[in-house]
């Protein structure tokens, strides 16, 4: 009996892990899929099959355009196939499409003009960057935000925030003339820019003071992984009069929304772009172990709602990822439509099959190497 209750309760402890991330990942992927079938149907373009996974189908159906939608055993992506393609990477059937009557070459995805097949290919990510912008918005609308303003309530000893000579009661106004307006601002200002001295213009009594000050670099280690950010040694106050829950209005929503997007585009770009030169560590990468127990954390945390402010984070890491010059990803699709538009022809089939291996090759890499390092995460735990 002890041992049929163990397993009970490790089956529960399972499912309490993949429940959620089948959920963020299905979501994100069928958004991503629905951009590239909504504007390629909206070209002209027949759909042969809609899949979320990959590998044999599991249920599915045909709508009344002759598109297969179904579910696939691999639940680890998804695709939308056209007429025309030769593969669920989109490579394109040279062979078939040189054969094709006028009116199959009316409806096939090669067949169409460069700015068609450039626009159904970046629907997927533009898909998934709106979808992170909706769950935002209607995050703030329905939960609020905590909105803290941003005086000091208190400053660790022997930080970078002591040397420079900050008090407790002083409001920060600018950081290097950049507006601070709540605690979270000041924050993400910081831990973005660690070893980078800043200009802090605080309201101290009647009178505003200039401050120099540099981000001590930490590492922040938790069951989810390490963080390398700034830290100043800061306290927010703790008065009630500074912090407040606000729910915002439709276009204030939607404008956090955007921005909170934009926030983490430009926070990935600034860790890639740190990385190729040295100053970020890759162990930061993760892959589907640490996704998951992301996933099952956060619920466990914070609820729905929660695992929907993950399911925005996703949606644009996802659609992001799928932006980068990589044959096989929307991206090196991109770059090979503007070669053809640069050069008046597409690039020949022999040299988009090395690049479409090549891409293949990166992207299963880029899966192992993700995947070490989860590995490594948990063994060090």
């Amino acid at each position: 009996m002890d041992f049929i209750t163990r397993m009970g309760e490790n089956l529960w402890s399972a499912a309490s892990y993949a429940g959620p991330f089948l959920f963020v990942l299905c979501l994100v992927v069928f958004i991503h899929e629905l951009g590239h079938f909504l504007v390629g149907r909206w070209c002209g373009v027949k759909v042969n099959s809609f899949s979320i996974g990959f590998g044999p189908e599991i249920i599915g159906f045909f709508d009344k355009h002759g598109t297969r939608w179904k579910i696939s055993a691999i639940p680890l992506g998804g695709y939308v196939k056209f007429h025309g393609d030769l593969n669920v990477a989109s490579a394109t059937d040279f062979a078939a499409a040189g054969q094709m009557s006028d009116e199959e070459k009316r409806i096939s995805f090669p067949h169409k003009a460069i700015w068609q097949r450039a626009l159904i290919v970046a629907a997927g990510p533009i898909a998934n960057f709106i979808l992170a912008v909706v769950l935002f918005a209607g995050l703030s609308m329905v939960q609020g935000r905590v909105i803290v303003d941003p005086y000091v309530g208190g400053v660790i000893p022997g930080t970078a925030a002591e040397r420079a000579g900050f008090q407790a009661g002083d409001k920060i106004l600018r950081i290097d003339g950049a507006p601070i307006v709540n605690f979270e601002s000041l924050q993400r200002l910081v831990s973005a820019s660690p070893d980078i001295t800043m200009k802090v213009v605080v309201m101290r009594g009647p009178s505003e003071v200039t401050l120099s000050v540099t981000p001590e670099l930490k590492e922040i280690k938790s069951r989810l992984g390490v963080a390398r950010i700034g830290q100043l040694g800061l306290r927010g106050s703790t008065d009630p009069a500074y912090a407040r829950i606000e729910k915002f209005g439709p276009l204030r929503a939607l404008s956090y929304g955007v921005n909170e997007t934009w926030f983490v585009i430009e926070r990935t770009l600034s860790y890639l772009g740190k990385l190729i030169i040295g100053r970020e560590s890759a162990d930061q990468l993760s892959g589907l172990p640490r996704i998951v127990q992301a996933s099952g954390e956060v619920t466990k945390a914070g609820g729905f709602g929660a695992l929907l402010g993950l399911t925005a984070l996703m949606s644009v890491s996802i659609g992001l990822l799928n932006l980068f010059p990589i044959p096989m990803l929307d991206g090196g699709h991109l770059v090979f439509y503007a070669y053809e538009w640069a050069f008046k022809r597409p690039l020949s089939e022999r040299k988009q099959e090395i690049a479409f291996r090549f891409g293949f090759a990166l992207v299963i890499g880029l899966m192992v190497f993700a995947t070490w390092n989860d590995i490594m995460h948990f063994v060090s735990l």
